[in-house]
């Protein structure tokens, strides 16, 4: 692949998907910034006008659930897709309403899975060597009280990623992660909300409060609100890369807290 790359941005209309597309064209890319719905286009076209980037940048409607505007993406001639769309369901397992999990892996896990399929079949016939990088998360890697559903589509992420990763080697096709700790892009907050549209201290076990001062735990802390712009950083030198590690977690006292989680685990008891 050459220097400058083609790189399709999936989720580009806020945090860190909109600073990695902004980062990369800075950096002479060419990136195809898709957002969900048509008031972001609008938005995203103007912040890209008064950066003079409109050269580097062109802005789409891509929802990745909305099956013509996937056909439009796969007809793309792309270097790297960037799957970085997602959302994200909070509350306790054993109470969060079915149909929000199945909506949660939905977005998650089979739209990014589906346009990696369409790129790779694109490419394995074009005889073209791409890569696909995904957003997973630190919850990838572990599972936080009250995020279980999330993370568990993180964890679903992560296994694909690994799979193709083999799969699609003998093709020159390169897959990697990317796993962010708790930025402050505003995604993390909102997906704690998600969890008082549904919680009901009538009906429900656990109690609105309790689950308030679970997440305030989680996320009122120093480390659990991060400058995102250490990530955007990493983010505008992994993805359009030749080389590097398969994942790719960041910051690094968040990848020893992993690594020290994971090695803890084997001991866990009931």
């Amino acid at each position: 692949m050459s220097t400058t790359k083609t790189i399709l941005i999936t989720g580009a209309g806020s945090g860190l998907g909109e600073g990695a597309a902004f980062g990369l064209a800075k950096l002479g890319h060419k990136v195809i910034a898709g957002v969900q719905i048509l008031p972001e286009v609008t938005a995203l076209r103007k912040k890209v006008a008064e950066a003079g980037l409109e050269n580097n940048i062109e802005v789409v409607k891509l929802d990745i659930l909305d099956k013509y505007d996937v056909a439009n993406a796969l007809k793309r001639d792309i270097d790297v897709f960037f799957s970085n769309a997602g959302i994200g369901e909070s509350g306790p397992v054993f109470e969060i309403p079915l149909d929000l999990v199945r909506a949660n892996y939905e977005t998650n896990v089979f739209a990014p899975l589906q346009l990696s399929q369409g790129f790779a079949a694109k490419w394995i016939t074009e005889g073209k060597k791409g890569k696909i990088v995904f957003t997973s998360s630190m919850g990838g890697l572990f599972t936080p009280s009250g995020y279980g559903i999330y993370v568990s589509t993180k964890h679903a992420l992560e296994a694909v990623a690994e799979a193709l990763a083999d799969e699609l080697n003998p093709y020159g096709i390169k897959i990697q992660t990317i796993n962010p700790g708790a930025y402050l892009t505003g995604y993390n907050e909102t997906m704690a909300e998600n969890a008082f549209r549904w919680l009901d201290d009538d009906k429900n076990f656990t109690k609105r409060a309790d689950m308030k001062a679970n997440f305030d735990s989680l996320l009122g802390t120093p480390e659990g609100r991060l400058d995102p712009q250490e990530m955007i950083d990493a983010i505008i030198e992994i993805v359009p890369s030749d080389n590097g590690k398969f994942r790719n977690v960041v910051p690094q006292f968040v990848e020893d807290m992993l690594k020290d989680h994971q090695l803890k685990a084997w001991e866990n008891t009931i």
